[in-house]
């Protein structure tokens, strides 16, 4: 928003002066932050409760004249936009301002600070307590309860995760996942509740203030979280499960039912999660590296029940495959695209199961300010692997791949030496790894820093960069060549031996293709060379399908077709 369309909105907020919606103050150097946050939490609760786009807080106006005085609160632009982390720390949930604008006007300097609306069915509190407006009055939202009961049942009829469950009873909680919960909440809120205290709250005010329970009432998201095993029968039709599939050489499943709090950390142990040996070019000792990483997987694992559609009648599934897991869980992805979240900034405004993913966060299984997708990526980068990748193809899933090897040798040895490159940088490098399409831009990027050559789509790492990570010999072992190439091999090693059968095929060519390829792709690229020269008529096979035996084509005269 530019200075004009800022001092435009200044005027008419003045215009239409203070309600339940807008707060102007004069805000001297040092204004207090609690008084700050509290007045967040009153005006989002109000402009949620309105329906407005938002509320303002604008410091530089006197509240009495109704005049710009200007306002010295926190010159330093550091300081300022510190604040809005100071907020996120003390509200619930973590929400914060959109923006701050910083107007240089006539009559000083003003503050506008832009508070988005609470979540709806969420009502926002500030250091546990919730807050409203009366009038021009800031006042505890508990003094008019029907405020905090309108927010809270805005998504009941529409949250499958919030609603209480018929007869279900604290007997139906599992009494581990129950300690574990208060020892979790405590630790979160260690900035401001002191632990024996939340040790000593009786179990059914832990459940409210952890945001688990309604007014004592056992909801879905309680049974999700913390029930029984046993008692996952009161969530029928709807199943309460997570299940893990091995697929490979050796094949083997096992189910996990509630409490998803303990449940998700018992399904991580399922997964073969070996130590990984990288050796850094010009290092005598290897990296150590595990092939998943524990925040990674639980980070993926908690988003699938956080965002599981339920009403779909499915099971959120982790394939565990030989180079990587599969995370499957039902529901389109729900607000924008999972590449939205990777640069860290972009903040959700809804959630499919907003009561669920509020209680998740009390717990801290799950963030609620869009940094998860972030940080997978950031911390799969730092491990020098294949960054995450979302298959959103199939209507009504999410498919999101970690990657436990390698794709392209060299791309990890670049992230080994450049451990300070750009993560856009990185995310560029990743899609040519994997082939995937680049926009001209990124290309454009990758070639002036030197970190690319080829054209497009045989994109790689660039011989340079390879010489400095891999050496010239590893540059040539990783790097692809032309299949004209291998086709050269093949009909010159028929042109003297006059046959071959898929295992001498296979001994001439396999050596000599990419490392960088598994040996199923490996094994694939032949069979479609083998196909390739068959239909274009330089070779046929003289055996049957289950027992090859390849010649060249020969022409009339007895030589080898050309």
């Amino acid at each position: 928003m530019d200075s004009a369309a800022v001092t435009a909105l200044l005027e008419r907020l003045i215009a239409t002066w203070e309600n339940e919606v807008v707060e102007f103050k004069r805000a001297g150097r040092d204004y207090d932050t609690d008084r700050i946050g509290q007045y967040f939490s009153a005006l989002s609760n109000e402009a949620n409760l309105r329906g407005t786009e938002g509320a303002w807080l604008v410091f530089g106006v006197d509240d009495r004249l109704r005049t710009v005085v200007g306002s010295d609160y926190r010159l330093e632009p550091e300081r300022l936009q510190g604040l809005k982390q100071q907020v996120a720390q003390g509200t619930e949930p973590g929400i914060t301002f959109r923006d701050i604008h910083v107007l240089d006007h006539a009559g000083g300097r003003v503050l506008l600070f832009d508070i988005p609306p609470a979540p709806r069915g969420i009502p926002v509190a500030w250091q546990g307590h919730y807050f409203a407006r009366a009038g021009e009055s800031r006042v505890p939202l508990g003094l008019g309860l029907d405020k905090l009961d309108a927010i809270r049942q805005q998504t009941l009829a529409l949250d499958w995760t919030a609603q209480a469950v018929p007869d279900a009873t604290l007997d139906d909680l599992d009494a581990e996942a129950l300690a574990t919960a208060r020892t979790l909440f405590a630790q979160k809120h260690a900035n401001r509740l002191d632990a024996a205290e939340v040790m000593a709250w009786p179990v059914e005010t832990f459940l409210d203030r952890a945001r688990v329970t309604q007014h004592g009432r056992i909801t879905r998201t309680a049974l999700l979280l913390l029930g029984k095993a046993e008692a996952a029968w009161r969530l029928s039709p709807h199943p309460a499960q997570l299940t893990w599939k091995l697929e490979g050489p050796e094949r083997a499943y096992e189910h996990f039912g509630p409490p998803f709090l303990l449940s998700t950390t018992r399904l991580y142990r399922r997964i073969r999660n070996i130590q990984l040996r990288l050796l850094p070019q010009g290092a005598l000792l290897p990296v150590e590296i595990a092939k998943y990483d524990q925040k990674i997987v639980l980070e993926a694992l908690h988003n699938c029940v956080a965002h599981q559609d339920y009403t779909r009648l499915g099971r959120v599934v982790v394939v565990e495959q030989p180079h990587r897991l599969v995370f499957e869980n039902e529901g389109s992805f729900f607000e924008g695209q999972p590449e939205d979240y990777i640069p860290g900034n972009r903040l959700p405004r809804r959630y499919r199961n907003p009561f669920l993913a509020q209680a998740m966060g009390e717990l801290s299984m799950i963030d609620t300010m869009g940094f998860g997708i972030h940080d997978m990526h950031a911390r799969q980068a730092r491990r020098y692997f294949p960054l995450p990748d979302y298959d959103l193809s199939e209507a009504g899933s999410v498919r999101l791949v970690i990657h436990g090897g390698l794709v392209d040798p060299a791309y990890s040895q670049l992230l080994m030496r450049k451990a300070d490159l750009p993560l856009a940088d990185v995310l560029a490098l990743d899609r040519v790894q994997k082939k995937l399409p680049l926009p001209d831009e990124a290309i454009a990027r990758l070639r002036r820093a030197g970190l690319v050559e080829g054209r497009r789509p045989h994109l790689h790492v660039s011989a340079e960069v390879a010489k400095a990570t891999a050496g010239k010999a590893e540059y040539i072992r990783t790097r692809a060549q032309d299949d004209a190439f291998y086709a050269k091999l093949l009909t010159d090693y028929l042109q003297k031996f006059g046959q071959a059968n898929r295992k001498e095929v296979g001994q001439l060519l396999l050596p000599k293709l990419s490392d960088a390829l598994t040996p199923e792709q490996k094994e694939r690229k032949i069979g479609n060379l083998l196909t390739s020269l068959r239909r274009k008529g330089l070779i046929v096979n003289q055996g049957v399908d289950s027992a090859p035996r390849w010649q060249l084509v020969r022409s009339d005269k007895g030589k080898a077709a050309p």
